[in-house]
């Protein structure tokens, strides 16, 4: 049953460098919130370039900031290139610092990186602290390989403000399937902090009936974002090439962040094969994986969780680098039976590949072939944030004249 709350406000802030999983994943949470509790109203910051393309339902709304983009080789630029990167690093800060101050949140919510990007949220972190907000640090379930987030991390002192600055951690995962800090030097009271909510279970809204969902089975691929899925893509459209007995029909989004011309090619490409449909972009992916036979992934934390929530037969073949998040999950992911996998080598061997799509949509479903499909996470969620804002609104005790 929905409750009610006078006018208590949540913030949260996506960074968006790369990809739009951030961005969708504040979105999911938000959404969930604002279902289960009338008078939550909630801002997202984001620096995602197309924050606008997605649809908000009523009480939740997004503040852009500069975007900044990250390049193949871990480095960042400002996406306007005439605006030096630093400038556009103080209008973020100077952005997230007012929006913080106008909007006076009850609880803060921060997306994966602990003092936001360059340590832009430092400042607006101390400035909520001193308020009384509740800040609250969002994880994925896999954050990097180890040694790589140790060593980012301890460049930056950031396990040393985690502790001093936020009052929970969540971790967006089931406790069994992976630990983001897994093999750091992790204080007693940063894991204190830790709760595992489980994974971000996703639906379909109930708006309308999907009309841009293809007729019939198909495969969809999806590459996220897709600012490096041209790879995945072109090994698929490559398989369909090379076998002429693979007839399943082919989805292919191809991501709003896929450079121009690789875009332009891979249209062209998948033109020529008549089982294969490629469109750009889509803003609601969720109905597109609701509706198709099995997927195809990079697999990334949203998309994940989506092949979990309509329970797809999924092949998942992930980045490796500069991250290796998505790696690690496929792997975890692999080994509970729940997807199958191959590597981006094994993946520009179109014979292989054909086979694999060939048995994919007669794979049994995740629900079947594994476990660890704990999708407990947005029920978690709210039940926490009900419980903090029960508080909040709890009338403070009388003091004796």
């Amino acid at each position: 049953m929905m409750r009610r709350f006078e006018d208590a406000r949540i913030l949260m802030y996506s960074h968006d460098t790369f990809g739009l999983g951030h961005l969708r994943r504040c979105r999911t949470i938000a959404h969930s919130l604002v279902e289960d509790y009338r008078g939550l109203n909630i801002l997202i910051i984001s620096g995602a370039t197309i924050a606008g393309a997605f649809d908000y339902r009523a009480r939740v709304d997004f503040v852009k900031v500069p975007s900044v983009i990250k390049l193949r080789n871990g480095e960042y630029t400002s996406l306007a290139r005439h605006i030096d990167l630093h400038e556009t690093l103080k209008m973020r800060q100077s952005i997230i610092r007012h929006t913080a101050e106008t909007f006076q949140p009850d609880i803060f919510i921060v997306d994966k990186e602990p003092m936001g990007l360059k340590g832009e949220v430092e400042e607006t972190l101390a400035y909520l602290k001193s308020r009384g907000t509740t800040l609250v640090l969002g994880l994925r379930e896999v954050m990097d390989a180890p040694h790589l987030l140790e060593a980012e991390w301890k460049n930056n002192n950031v396990m040393r403000k985690i502790d001093q600055f936020y009052d929970t951690v969540w971790v967006y995962g089931p406790p069994d399937f992976y630990d983001p800090l897994v093999e750091l030097d992790v204080p007693t009271s940063v894991r204190d902090k830790m709760k595992f909510v489980g994974f971000l279970q996703r639906s379909l809204s109930n708006d309308s009936a999907p009309t841009h969902v293809p007729e019939g089975d198909y495969i969809l691929v999806t590459t996220g974002g897709g600012g490096d899925g041209a790879d995945l893509v072109h090994n698929v459209i490559h398989a369909y090439q090379q076998d002429p007995t693979l007839q399943h029909k082919a989805f292919i989004v191809l991501g709003p962040y896929m450079p121009a011309k690789q875009r332009a090619k891979l249209v062209q490409k998948g033109s020529k094969i008549p089982q294969i449909q490629v469109i750009e972009f889509d803003n609601r992916m969720e109905e597109l994986i609701a509706g198709a036979k099995a997927v195809v992934a990079m697999g990334g934390y949203n998309t994940y969780c989506e092949i979990l929530s309509f329970d797809k037969p999924a092949l998942i073949v992930p980045r490796v680098a500069p991250r290796a998040e998505q790696l690690i999950r496929a792997r975890r992911a692999s080994e509970l039976g729940l997807v199958e996998m191959l590597l981006p080598e094994q993946a520009d061997n179109p014979q292989l590949l054909a086979e694999v799509l060939k048995r994919l949509p007669h794979r049994a479903p995740p629900s079947q072939t594994g476990k660890g499909m704990r999708l407990e996470g947005l029920v978690h969620i709210s039940e926490i944030v009900g419980d903090w804002l029960d508080e909040r609104e709890q009338p403070l005790p009388a003091v004796a004249e």
